[in-house]
């Protein structure tokens, strides 16, 4: 399979030097190694890899969720580690939104208030926090299941509800860990595609883990890890 040259855009993320390590003294281990790397605004990038590769790690500093050991990482602009904890949880309510692969719906709540949390988190008044959430749902297309609790939906219909919980603040960043692990082939293409047409219609920046290689052909660009390194970046997967 040939290369094909990466149309240059802006910068959306920059990662410089990204080291992780967990544990203490002789117990450390790092799972990060030096990372640098930029991922535009507008595609859609798949990180693939192995599992223990370093993908949900990287993810998860991209985010603002776990902080690096070393390194710095720069996203729209802003140094998101030199923030304060308070400034950089905002920094993630305000900018990003993850898309967890377990779905990590709040059971006592309907599929509409699932997915106005970061709106009322935010400081939104819950009546029109929920009317948002309705209308991201209508979106997707599960309007008509606004009103039930997540045990009574379907996995599909679960992924929609966190993928609106994802979307309804309008990030600039969604993060995906795995979207299409427990689907079939046909729910998984389904929802790639969604996430292709709903998050990049804004010129949104995307970037999804993912070991699925059915879905391999709808990434602008792939980055590929190995051993807590990036080894490939490019428009296609390598042949190995």
């Amino acid at each position: 399979m040939s290369e094909q040259p990466v149309a240059q855009k802006d910068a959306a993320i920059t990662l410089h030097n990204i080291v992780k390590e967990f544990g203490a003294g002789d117990q450390t281990i790092r799972v990060l190694h030096g990372i640098d790397a930029e991922i535009r605004s507008g595609e859609l990038t798949y990180l693939v890899g192995e599992s223990g590769s370093g993908k949900t790690t990287m993810i998860s500093i991209v985010a603002g969720i776990l902080y690096p050991t070393e390194g710095s990482v720069n996203v729209f602009g802003q140094d998101i580690y030199s923030l304060s904890d308070n400034d950089l949880v905002k920094f993630r309510l305000d900018t990003i939104g993850f898309i967890f692969q377990q779905y990590n719906l709040i059971p006592t709540l309907t599929a509409a208030e699932n997915a106005a949390v970061p709106l009322v988190a935010a400081g939104m008044k819950r009546a029109e926090a929920v009317a948002r959430g309705r209308d991201m749902l209508d979106k997707l297309n599960i309007a008509d299941q606004a009103d039930k609790l997540p045990r009574q939906l379907s996995g599909g219909q679960q992924q929609r509800v966190a993928i609106s919980r994802a979307l309804v603040h309008e990030p600039r960043l969604v993060v995906c860990d795995e979207p299409t692990a427990a689907l079939d082939a046909r729910s998984g293409r389904r929802v790639m595609d969604l996430l292709r047409e709903v998050a990049l219609a804004e010129e949104r920046t995307v970037i999804i883990v993912t070991h699925d290689n059915r879905v391999f052909d709808l990434a602008d660009r792939i980055l590929v890890m190995e051993d807590g390194r990036i080894t490939h970046d490019g428009t296609e997967m390598p042949d190995y």
